[in-house]
């Protein structure tokens, strides 16, 4: 995801630093004009714009934090985005950290997946001030067909984890479905052309669907960071009083996917896990 929002930027002409902790991931990059820095704080010591793309909050903690993280890099006024998504508690504290700094942070989260991100079709959720999100629409417009300010920080963050538990339960509950289909005799592809093109046909169950028919698994969104995601937000339903059932069963599926070794393949090999059962 990372390597295709920074592409996007390449193009449209911004200077760019960049750092991974595989450094020969960057080496693309760097032949298209950015440098590779050796740490997140030299990679942000001259930027006006920093932007996060990493898997989890502990990812997030290790490129942020730390001697040779971002914040102990950053300049004075810069604008601190985080894209990835992650826990709400950690964003705000991310933020508080932040105005330490005297920088301006934004949680930035976003829906799609590489190919989106390699295209600029990315969808931004923004949490922040206003000031702060008319600063950094310039550079996310590069990076998105879609670009909302939601509220202040935390906003991106939590409605992101609401979309992706409800794409979580949705994918459990097809990947159920076609087990089921198999197991009753109903003849498969036919019923994969009805149910494809009935009320459930969202573009994430099509996606399921050309998954499985073509048997490539290759990880667009790896399958263990939907179980991340989906407990995330299971997390943020108790902070709010609310148990998210529907999350919790779908968690288990995704769980017991990733005992099965499917957690670096893409979210829709699910389907294989419960065709196990």
């Amino acid at each position: 995801m990372g390597g295709g929002m920074a592409t996007r930027l390449l193009s449209a002409g911004f200077p760019l630093s960049v750092y991974n902790r595989s450094r020969d991931k960057s080496a693309v990059l760097a032949k298209g004009g950015a440098f590779v820095a050796a740490s997140p704080r030299e990679a942000v010591a001259r930027a006006e714009i920093v932007i996060s793309m990493v898997a989890d909050d502990i990812a997030s903690r290790t490129v942020w934090l730390g001697s040779e993280g971002a914040l102990a890099g950053a300049p004075v006024g810069s604008l601190l985005l985080e894209s990835s998504t992650l826990s709400v508690e950690w964003v705000r504290e991310l933020a508080a950290l932040a105005a330490e700094k005297k920088c301006e942070f934004l949680d930035a989260p976003v829906t799609g997946t590489k190919p989106h991100a390699a295209a600029g079709e990315l969808f931004f959720m923004v949490g922040g001030s206003p000031e702060g999100f008319a600063r950094a629409r310039e550079v996310l417009s590069v990076m998105g067909r879609e670009v909302v300010h939601l509220g202040p920080n935390g906003s991106g963050a939590f409605l992101k984890l609401i979309n992706n538990f409800v794409c979580g339960v949705q994918a459990a509950s097809f990947a159920e479905a076609m087990a089921l289909v198999r197991l009753s005799g109903l003849d498969l592809e036919k019923s994969v052309f009805v149910l494809s093109n009935s009320a459930l046909a969202s573009p994430l169950i099509k996606r399921m669907v050309t998954a499985m028919t073509a048997d490539d698994f290759a990880p667009n969104f790896p399958l263990k960071l939907m179980a991340k995601d989906i407990g995330y937000a299971i997390h943020e339903g108790e902070r709010c009083g609310l148990p998210l059932q529907t999350a919790a069963a779908a968690l288990e599926v995704f769980k017991r996917a990733v005992r099965q070794s499917l957690g670096d393949q893409d979210f829709s090999a699910v389907v294989k896990s419960v065709a196990k059962n």
